[in-house]
């Protein structure tokens, strides 16, 4: 599926980082720099490299976003007893093959 390359409008309210901010959070848990992964959209079937998501860490745990359409497409929330990561439905992240 071949979507046009567009970026999603932020409003006034939003603040957000890219998704540069989020490798030191997942580099605990993906091989090699995790914002070099790519992550296909759940809602528009875009697939980007982590490092051009949006990421909102002034949520309830940091909520990431698609940079076309802002649809969720990871949720990472730390507890003090764990941490949990969420993916919702058919969001896809492919990893890298083994060296």
């Amino acid at each position: 599926m071949s979507t046009p390359y567009t970026y999603a409008a932020a409003t006034p309210g939003d603040h957000y980082l890219d998704g540069n901010a989020l490798a030191g959070l997942l580099s605990q848990f993906l091989p090699g720099d995790p914002t070099l992964h790519e992550c296909r959209c759940p809602a528009c079937g875009s697939t980007e490299p982590l490092a051009r998501a949006l990421v909102y860490l002034n949520c309830p745990g940091t909520v990431i976003r698609c940079c076309h359409c802002t649809a969720v497409i990871l949720q990472l929330t730390t507890t003090p007893t764990a941490t949990y990561l969420t993916f919702p439905a058919h969001t896809t992240l492919r990893l890298p093959p083994d060296r």
